[in-house]
């Protein structure tokens, strides 16, 4: 085992691909002089050269569209979008094509098209470059949604990605890239639809993905003496470990899920939708779900603060549920 960071996890992940399948290319902006702007493709120009990192103009919508279009035609892309917020100008190629191709030609087309992209808040980056929109995407049939927390997870998770033949959002949170965490030399995958279970409990389940997993250990570490909270990561929201949570909830008999995304539509209320749906028996209490403030994200650092869900929102809540 060696201790590696998100970064490093990513680059790993995609050269491993590359070097296994020619099928596989890169496309986006900044992606191959710059090593992308988060530096995750760093040194794959210069490894696999400029046919298979496309470097691209600033239009989002365009280079999408190509890579559905390649993805059709047989080839493997891995579309970085630099903010999921600008995911926003192509959700023609994304919701009504990439989604519906394979559907709508009755298997005859198949998309393996890897959309990456990196949301969320705490860099003061405002309303535009911060939010959080994994249930935009969970919502459209057709779309698979990976969202890890952990290197570990982040490399596992995307190279099941590549090699899947729908096609599959993964989303960074910005916060993470620098994260460290232990990952074998040898070569790995993690399922789509695998849940992980970070740390064990009797009490209270809690339901936690991307940076607010972090979160949620820390908080249950802050009530560890009062109260054993069980920490569920689904790792990918489509498909959904169900059972996972389910068997998690039928121990605990009590249910918080904090996402970071703000409070109304978000996914968590599917989460609550189908514990309530499957196994309201086992509930000895209301599930609850925690998140940030319903207002665009504001660029001030103490309005952005007062905006995201807190590690203390998150222990008055799991003391709540336990109560």
């Amino acid at each position: 085992m060696r201790n590696v960071t998100v970064v490093r996890a990513l680059n790993e992940a995609i050269a491993e691909e590359m070097t296994r399948d020619e099928a596989v290319f890169v496309i986006g902006e900044d992606v191959a002089d710059c090593g992308g702007v988060f530096g995750v493709t760093a040194g794959m120009l210069s490894r696999f050269g400029r046919e298979r990192v496309r470097q691209t103009p600033i239009s989002e919508a365009a280079f999408t569209g190509l890579a559905v279009g390649a993805a059709m035609a047989g080839l493997r892309p891995i579309c970085e979008i630099m903010y999921v917020d600008f995911a926003t100008t192509c959700m023609d190629q994304i919701i009504n094509q990439a989604a519906k191709l394979r559907a709508m030609s009755g298997g005859q087309v198949t998309v393996p098209l890897v959309i990456r992209t990196q949301q969320g808040g705490g860099t003061c980056e405002a309303a535009q470059h911060s939010q959080c929109l994994e249930a935009v995407f969970a919502h459209v049939p057709g779309l698979k949604v990976a969202i890890p927390s952990t290197p570990y997870d982040h490399k596992g998770l995307l190279k099941s990605a590549i090699r899947d033949d729908n096609p599959v959002v993964f989303l960074e949170h910005k916060l993470l890239y620098e994260e460290k965490g232990e990952m074998p030399r040898e070569e790995y995958l993690i399922p789509l639809g695998e849940a992980d279970v970070k740390r064990e409990g009797s009490d209270v389940t809690v339901v936690a993905w991307s940076l607010m997993v972090h979160k949620a250990l820390a908080a249950a570490e802050a009530v560890a003496d009062e109260i054993s909270v069980e920490v569920v990561d689904p790792r990918t929201l489509v498909p959904l470990d169900f059972e996972r949570i389910a068997e998690s909830v039928r121990k605990t008999g009590r249910l918080l899920v904090v996402q970071e995304a703000c409070l109304s539509g978000g996914f968590g209320s599917e989460i609550v939708r189908r514990v309530c749906d499957e196994c309201f028996d086992a509930l000895q209490a209301p599930p609850r779900v925690v998140g940030s403030a319903d207002v665009p994200m504001p660029f001030s650092p103490p309005l952005e603060r007062a905006v995201l869900l807190s590690e203390e929102t998150i222990i008055e809540a799991i003391r709540s549920a336990a109560a």
